[in-house]
């Protein structure tokens, strides 16, 4: 997929501060510059719709986006993690957002950048004359760019603003509101099966990683189930399950560089091993690499805080064996502990030496812990990293979205949860995922049993603290387990309404429509 292209960045933020602050005056407002680009003089050829939406996957591969920052907003925050330092990044996953911090500042406009591009795409393409394929395609894109943004958005801060136009067909920002949650869940909705109908099931192999039909269908299912519509969301991945993914034969190939946008890919953060380590936009000359890699680090293995991996998920691993009496192969995908497995690569022995020429003992009894993160860091390993040589924002390994086996655990589960009875295809879904790494079947299997498999098969691929939100259980899992958030940043600074992160201050600074969330 072609990531270097740009088109202007519009921030709500920013636009609120220009539109309401005297510094941006009439006078100044009103002065134009004829070699300007506008959204009237570029939205004109097909190939400006092309460059319109490869600018609004843009903001992704931002390290202020999945680059790096988001992590600290998704999976530093579940029960999987114990975070490290005291830094504003650290005290989101103990529940103490700073709502001035910078990671809660620039998620967020990263996320309505991306609503931003998507719906310049949406209201301005149509009036383009080009192939009508295409169009579609093009528009297809917006509408799932959008509805992915807008989930993120809503699971994250649940009271957001719902915009549907360009920022420049605003006429008042001060009449941006936060939208009734129930709202935004309708748009994601209608987005999601827009693009079902408009996007292509697949891609030309120089165009992978754009969205697909298949894309749009497990991200409407997800959004069912999110909402307890369950029946709906069984509809949505019985789609999937009778199209043509499938699982990967090796669990662990779903996560290095090699087998990137593969069969049971459905939806992938594009990222280059471009050794630029650039801050803070989306442009030329801005990382657009897998920044976030050294947050799962050991304390003290880079300059960055570092993390822990809390015992109960290597425990949840050992309990049960697979039928040849062996550990499950994810746990060595997963976690890094003190074993043989986890100081190999692909066959290659790698030990005595892992984790930059320090032995595991070195490492880890320095550390005082046992356990770290090893999911996507390929680049621990040395010589054999494809991207190590360009430096951890350099790192190109592509971060999976949605996967066949999330949609398998989502199916049985909906399936579960419809009428409280697992069906023979939902019992098969389910085992189809414990098959491929050699675990035994289920012949029943209860909502524990799937929320377990979901930790065994998904962990640090952004979907657990989503998981114990919609199941209710961020109080019981976290809140109510000081232990699991227990680190140099303090215990948990949990209030009712932290399940939700604080609305950023600049916001509310800029509207006074804007209300905070509860509990801040």
């Amino acid at each position: 997929m072609k990531k270097n292209k740009t088109i202007v960045k519009i921030s709500l933020a920013l636009l609120t501060f220009c539109m309401i602050n005297i510094q941006c005056s009439e006078d100044v407002l009103n002065q134009s510059n004829p070699n300007a680009l506008t959204p009237d003089s570029f939205w004109q050829t097909a190939e400006d719709a092309e460059k319109g939406i490869i600018g609004a996957y843009s903001p992704f591969s931002n390290i202020l986006y999945y680059s790096r920052f988001e992590v600290f907003l998704s999976d530093y925050r579940d029960d999987v993690i114990n975070g490290n330092g005291t830094s504003d990044r650290t005290q989101v996953s103990y529940f103490n957002t700073d709502p001035a911090g910078n990671p809660v500042k620039w998620v967020w406009q990263a996320m309505y950048q991306g609503v931003s591009r998507a719906n310049e795409v949406l209201f301005r393409v149509p009036n383009i004359e080009m192939d009508q394929q295409q169009k579609d395609a093009i528009l297809g894109e917006a509408h799932f760019l959008r509805a992915f943004n807008y989930f993120n958005l809503l699971n994250n801060w649940r009271n957001i603003p719902l915009l549907e136009l360009p920022f420049s067909e605003i006429e008042d920002p001060l009449s941006i509101v936060q939208a009734d949650p129930a709202q935004v869940w309708a748009l994601i909705e209608a987005d999601l099966i827009q693009a079902q109908s408009m996007l292509p099931n697949s891609w030309p192999a120089d165009q992978k990683g754009r969205a697909t039909s298949g894309a749009a269908t497990g991200y409407l299912g997800k959004a069912l189930l999110y909402q307890q519509k369950f029946g709906e969301a069984k509809t949505e991945f019985a789609k999937i399950i009778g199209s043509s993914y499938q699982l990967m034969d090796n669990y662990a190939h779903n996560f290095t560089e090699e087998f990137e946008n593969n069969t049971e890919s459905l939806f992938e953060i594009q990222l280059i091993a471009d050794g630029n380590g650039g801050w803070g936009g989306d442009g030329p000359g801005k990382g657009k690499g897998s920044g976030y890699q050294p947050d799962f680090a050991p304390a003290g293995f880079t300059n960055q805080d570092g993390m822990e991996v809390n015992q109960w998920a290597l425990d949840l691993f050992l309990d049960e064996k697979t039928t040849n009496n062996e550990i499950d192969p994810r746990a060595y995908t997963t976690l890094f502990f003190n074993t043989t497995e986890t100081t190999t690569y692909e066959g290659n022995v790698l030990a005595p030496k892992t984790y930059g020429d320090q032995s595991y003992d070195e490492v880890y009894t320095a550390a005082g812990t046992k356990i770290y993160g090893n999911k996507y860091t390929d680049w621990a390993f040395n010589g054999l990293s494809q991207s190590l040589a360009n430096g951890w924002h350099g790192a190109g390994n592509n971060l999976r979205m949605l996967r066949y086996a999330d949609v398998l655990l989502m199916f049985a589960e909906a399936d579960l949860m419809d009428d409280n009875n697992l069906s023979a295809d939902g019992l098969e879904a389910l085992n189809k995922v414990r098959r491929r790494v050699d675990m035994s079947e289920f012949t029943t299997a209860t909502m524990q049993d799937i929320e377990d498999e979901r930790v065994k098969e998904l962990t640090f691929e952004r979907t657990r603290y989503f998981d114990l939100l919609r199941w209710g259980k961020v109080v019981e899992r976290i809140v109510n387990n000081p232990a699991l958030k227990s680190n140099s940043a303090g215990t948990s600074a949990y209030k009712p309404g932290r399940e939700y992160i604080a609305i950023p201050q600049n916001e509310l600074d800029q509207n006074p429509n804007l209300k905070q969330n509860t509990g801040y």
